[in-house]
């Protein structure tokens, strides 16, 4: 369905005899000319992290900021106070009340989006349907229906999409990346990740949900094509707790762990998941697990003898063992929380003697430079968004693809709808790759 932007365009068009384009607005961008970005959601995360890395970069790539998009009216007053003598943004700073008023206009030529998590991606449609260049915050989406409605918006649009797994600009991942795909490390026999904190108030906002008021802001606006429900401001403010409007961990934090199963192993998407979890510590209204396990089959779909196991694991109430990514192989691991290569666990000779077999131990090495992911609540700008915003603002520039295209959002998508979807319904899920659709069992 249209929204009002869409069709107010055609028809206004149609009357002058003009077709309506997805590239209307885009212009072509001389090397020295100032890209001009709107922000749509100032969201803790533009302003703890995204913000920060675009100012790293803003002067060098002449890119600034020239306006704000958010349908809640404190959100655009902080945002333009925020902003304020920083030098990140332009003198002509507007505020927009809804995405339609920033996408109307013609002096925004790219847009990063950091909304709620079930907003992601029909926010990306109509950007580069209007002719933005987007840099849009994971989860890619939340639902299967608008994964594909995204992807194909962005096929057909040509725009550059950087979708926010900033792993994939990280030097030590592109080293274990070349490591893996060198076929040293052999065969991934299996992978196993966490992600765990202790942090009760982690995703809770409970003091603007006491200040947040209806009226100044857009609930049904916010609910885009969730089902629509009475004004919570629980489910707008701490959305995140809150089935459908995020699936909480699977959203949250395995969409940038399992995004590098995808790219190391080359696979697109698990043959199959189970999942299991639940609300088990903080019990405090929310439905979104607070400890969540998930058990993923991946391989090749034409020949089931190949293939690895990926665990992942994730919890909210204790912190031991924090966030960890271990690749096996038979002949040793790759540990990305040392960002060392060992040959810890590999088959040693004399065992591969007995059973008449070559032992192929890996040798002992380093991954190199450092760039940890951060799991605080308060993430700063942390080295790999820092490194990904540059490479979306250079493949602006350069019309390159860059290192996190929105494909690779859709990839993390399913895996992440697939886990939640067996969570939810206690059952074995399974991809169809020829019909692009789950299979719930």
């Amino acid at each position: 369905m249209e929204n009002r932007r869409e069709f107010i365009k055609k028809s206004a068009l149609a009357g002058l005899g003009m077709s309506f384009s997805a590239g209307s607005y885009a212009r072509i961008l001389g090397s020295n000319e100032r890209v001009r970005v709107g922000i749509i959601g100032f969201s803790d995360r533009f302003r703890q992290s995204l913000a920060p890395a675009f100012m790293e970069h803003s002067k060098n790539t002449n890119f600034a900021f020239v306006g704000v998009s958010d349908i809640w009216s404190r959100r655009r007053d902080e945002a333009e106070a925020f902003l304020k003598g920083k030098n990140w943004n332009d003198s002509s700073f507007f505020k927009a009340r809804n995405n339609d008023e920033l996408l109307d206009r013609k002096d925004v030529d790219a847009v990063i989006i950091s909304t709620a998590d079930f907003q992601h991606a029909l926010h990306c449609v109509d950007a580069v349907e209007s002719g933005r260049d987007v840099y849009v915050e994971k989860p890619f989406a939340e639902s299967l229906d608008d994964a594909r409605k995204a992807v194909k918006a962005v096929d057909k649009s040509k725009k550059i999409v950087q979708v926010g797994s900033q792993r994939r600009s990280a030097p030590n991942y592109h080293e274990a990346d070349k490591f893996i795909k060198s076929g040293k490390f052999g065969d991934i026999t299996m992978v196993e990740m966490t992600w765990n904190v202790n942090q009760p108030g982690r995703w809770r906002r409970a003091k603007l949900v006491s200040e947040i008021r209806k009226e100044d802001t857009d609930w049904t606006r916010y609910q885009l094509n969730r089902p629509k429900t009475e004004w919570d401001p629980r489910k707008y403010l701490e959305f995140r707790l809150f089935y459908p409007y995020s699936s909480g961990i699977p959203g949250q934090w395995m969409s940038h762990q399992i995004d590098t199963v995808h790219w190391f192993s080359g696979l697109d998407h698990p043959r199959s998941v189970v999942a299991n979890g639940g609300v088990y510590t903080w019990k405090d209204g929310r439905t979104n697990a607070d400890t969540f396990t998930a058990v993923f089959d991946y391989g090749p779909d034409n020949d089931k003898t190949k293939g690895f196991q990926v665990l992942y694991s994730s919890r909210m109430n204790n912190e031991a063992g924090g966030t960890k990514e271990y690749y096996y192989s038979n002949g040793g691991m790759i540990n990305l929380d040392t960002n060392k290569i060992t040959p810890e666990g590999g088959l040693e000779a004399k065992y591969a003697k007995d059973m008449n077999m070559q032992a192929n131990l890996l040798p002992s090495m380093s991954l190199g430079e450092v760039a940890k992911m951060e799991t605080s609540a308060n993430t700063g700008g942390d080295p790999m968004t820092s490194l990904h915003m540059r490479n979306w603002m250079d493949c602006v520039r350069s019309r390159k693809e860059p290192n996190a295209p929105a494909r690779v959002g859709f990839n993390h998508s399913v895996a992440n709808i697939m886990a939640t979807t067996a969570l939810h319904t206690g059952k074995r899920v399974t991809w169809d790759a020829v019909k692009q659709d789950m299979i719930v069992t």
